[in-house]
């Protein structure tokens, strides 16, 4: 598929702010003032889900002590956002929000990132400063960062059928709006089977390479991992085996049933907010998250402007926490770099931007193994 047989990609950039009205916080303010908690067991810690306590304190904060006018202004003042109409072939337009922010250097590498669930663009927040610099160490990328649709400010469809392909296909068309004919491409979660399909769809002519922090894999027929995986690759299969036993609950929920979850999560701010907290919590390697920054997370949620529930149907109609030995990955296509970290959780973006950036760095720098794949764009000055 290429987009030779495509009509013009999009219409024109409108710049956005984000700018959610006093009715919707009043509105916000309202309801956690109403919440009614549940009761819960003496001693069971995070054994149950969220400890009630957390909860209670992440309301009052919410509801009278957290600014959201201030984070809002916060994140308008750092990043450079955008909206632009997008067509999608058998689904209509789609108005896409999205950040682009240019480096100084005018050869530096177009990078499409794409976040997951139950993130959105602010993943990408701590990235963006620093990919943008380069010298004459290490590159610069001129950075994209798409809210897929249904997340945050982007448009959700009203059809069924929105799968990877299409996904693949706003965020190829976006690039190619943007000027970026060739590109590259860095996403976790959900980023990943959504990089993987613009590779697989686009590679070649406009996704010239690819980069993850979430490999997925099967193993290999001949291969028994008791005789061949190094200790740090069994300890991620445990890791691995124990999440698909304990924490897959919500996308059994998100896959089969999202509509019926999502009446809970469209009406209820405190239950939107325990549904992704604990996933903060519990997938991030013990960093140490502030109240304001959950619920600025959580608030992007809550003021999407397609709602919370949008989010969720990914799940179903695409048809973690996985830490997958190499040898299962050898068949996702040319693998040129990889790089192992003894830390870092599901959120590498936001948890660890300078080791991401770093992988990136040494992936596109002179001598690596992806230096010059873009056409005329280095990443270094001339």
């Amino acid at each position: 598929m290429t987009f030779s047989s495509f009509s013009p990609p999009t219409m024109s950039e409108i710049a956005f702010k984000i700018s959610v009205p006093h009715e919707s916080l009043e509105l916000l303010r309202k309801k956690l003032e109403l919440t009614t908690f549940p009761d819960e067991l003496q001693n069971s810690g995070w054994d149950y889900g969220v400890p009630l306590a957390d909860v209670r304190r992440l309301v009052e904060r919410w509801t009278s002590g957290y600014d959201w006018k201030k984070h809002e202004s916060q994140l308008n003042s750092e990043l450079p956002q955008f909206t632009r109409d997008i067509e999608v072939d058998g689904h209509g337009t789609l108005n896409i929000h999205y950040i682009h922010k240019k480096s100084d250097i005018a050869q530096a590498i177009p990078l499409l990132f794409v976040h997951g669930w139950p993130g959105s663009f602010l993943e990408a927040r701590k990235l963006i400063p620093l990919l943008t610099k380069g010298n004459d160490d290490f590159p610069a990328f001129h950075v994209v960062v798409i809210s897929i649709p249904g997340y945050g400010f982007s448009q959700a469809p009203t059809t069924r059928g929105f799968r990877l392909p299409q996904y693949a296909e706003v965020a190829t068309k976006l690039m190619i709006s943007l000027g970026y004919n060739e590109f590259v491409t860095q996403g976790g979660d959900w980023g990943f089977p959504i990089t993987c399909t613009i590779a697989q769809m686009y590679g070649g002519k406009h996704s010239k390479a690819w980069h993850t922090n979430m490999t997925i894999g099967t193993a290999p027929k001949s291969e028994t991992p008791e005789r061949s995986l190094s200790d740090t690759e069994k300890a991620g299969l445990d890791r691995s085996s124990w999440f698909q036993k304990v924490g897959m609950g919500y996308v059994h929920q998100q896959s089969t049933q999202p509509q019926t979850l999502g009446y809970s999560l469209a009406d209820s701010p405190v239950g939107l907010l325990a549904w992704i907290y604990e996933k903060l919590v519990v997938w991030s390697d013990a960093y140490a998250w502030e109240d304001d920054e959950v619920l600025t997370w959580i608030s992007i949620y809550w003021f999407s402007c397609s709602g919370p529930t949008a989010s969720l149907r990914i799940y179903l109609e695409a048809d973690d926490i996985l830490v997958m030995p190499k040898s299962w990955i050898q068949d996702m296509g040319n693998i040129v770099f990889d790089e192992e970290h003894e830390s870092g959780g599901h959120f590498a973006a936001y948890e660890r931007p300078q080791e991401l950036v770093s992988d990136l760095r040494k992936m596109f720098s002179k001598g690596g193994p992806a230096f010059g794949v873009v056409s005329g764009k280095s990443g270094y000055g001339q």
